[in-house]
């Protein structure tokens, strides 16, 4: 059941914006969703997380906020792709969607650029996301300090620790996109660093302390 098939009706009405989010194996997008829509996993009307592929069909997750306009589409089947890609692109209907966020979380695939490479084909704009900042900013903390390292500053050792780290990881995440799209001819785009326990509240309207680009993925996905 694809997208362009059991939506077709709904994706023919204006003034929505239809946002993808290409699932693959071993990857959570369904946190990312939820987040997006500023609702925490297992609350009502989330979307479905695990470990494990949850469904094997698109899920579609309109936007709570009816003002927002936005639906949101959990999309399966792009892990190890065993069919040309453009032919993964064109039987999930993504060539119907308004935009599609490409996330990975700790390696930029192969997988990933066949993904842009068909967003540049169908000329669908295309936002790459890199996931679990604030997980993986604690994990170099770790790395750097040989220490255990929590959410709170235990004084000003850990806020340059922590501040270190994220100087890091943000730098090194740039480089590695930027590589990765120039080894495959891609144009040059940029990657949004978020976490989504920094969305939750800004979607929310609360703020956060946390902020990488979380604010600027927002502001992109409302033009």
């Amino acid at each position: 059941q694809q997208i362009h098939d059991a939506n077709a009706g709904f994706l023919d009405q204006e003034g929505y914006l239809h946002v993808g989010v290409p699932r693959t194996a071993g990857r959570a997008k369904s946190p990312l969703v939820n987040a997006l829509r500023a609702i925490r996993n297992g609350e009502p009307g989330a979307a479905e997380t695990g470990v494990v592929e949850t469904t094997s069909v698109a899920a579609r997750y309109p936007d709570p906020n009816p003002s927002k306009r936005i639906v949101w589409y959990d999309i399966p089947g792009a892990g190890t792709l065993s069919i040309p890609d453009w032919i993964y692109f064109a039987d999930q209907g993504l060539f119907v969607l308004d935009c599609i966020l490409v996330l990975f979380d700790a390696r930029f695939t192969a997988t990933d650029v066949a993904i842009l490479r068909n967003c540049e084909r169908f000329r669908i704009p295309a936002y790459i996301v890199r996931s679990k900042a604030r997980q993986h900013i604690h994990n170099l903390v770790q790395d750097i300090s040989g220490e255990d390292s929590d959410e709170e500053d235990d004084g000003e050792g850990s806020t340059i620790a922590f501040a270190n780290a994220r100087e890091r990881y943000v730098r090194e995440s740039r480089e590695t996109v930027s590589r990765n799209l120039e080894d495959a001819r891609l144009p040059a785009q940029r990657v949004y660093l978020v976490d989504k326990q920094t969305l939750v509240p800004l979607v929310r309207g609360q703020g956060s302390a946390e902020v990488i680009d979380e604010s600027d993925l927002l502001g992109a996905l409302s033009e």
